[in-house]
């Protein structure tokens, strides 16, 4: 699995305003209807009220040049330019957990 957290910043709440659109007008929903879509959620840190993270989690790198080069992506980044948004990302790609981290993790 790859994740990819990008972390939207804006003023005066445009980061929100943003997430709020993607909900509302159901391109999240299509997105995470795409085939290769783990995940695909905001979150709002509470320390940075003009920054909002999205976790975007896909099965593999082919799925997530498939997202990119659908139209989605041109109304994502009309969206982005609509709230003026800067953008910071950071990638991860999954491994096992170790047995010695268990004993850490409350199921």
């Amino acid at each position: 699995m790859i994740a990819v957290n990008l972390y939207y910043t804006g003023q005066n709440g445009n980061a929100r305003k943003f997430a709020e659109e993607m909900e509302s007008s159901g391109t999240a929903d299509k997105i995470r209807s795409e085939k290769g879509n783990i995940r695909y959620e905001y979150f709002f840190p509470m320390n940075d009220p003009e920054t909002v993270l999205l976790i975007d989690a896909w099965t593999d790198q082919d799925a997530i040049d498939v997202h990119h080069a659908s139209p989605m992506m041109n109304t994502i980044m009309k969206l982005r330019e609509k709230y003026d948004l800067h953008m910071k990302v950071e990638r991860f790609i999954t491994d096992e957990m170790p047995e010695s981290d268990e004993g850490f993790i409350r199921s």
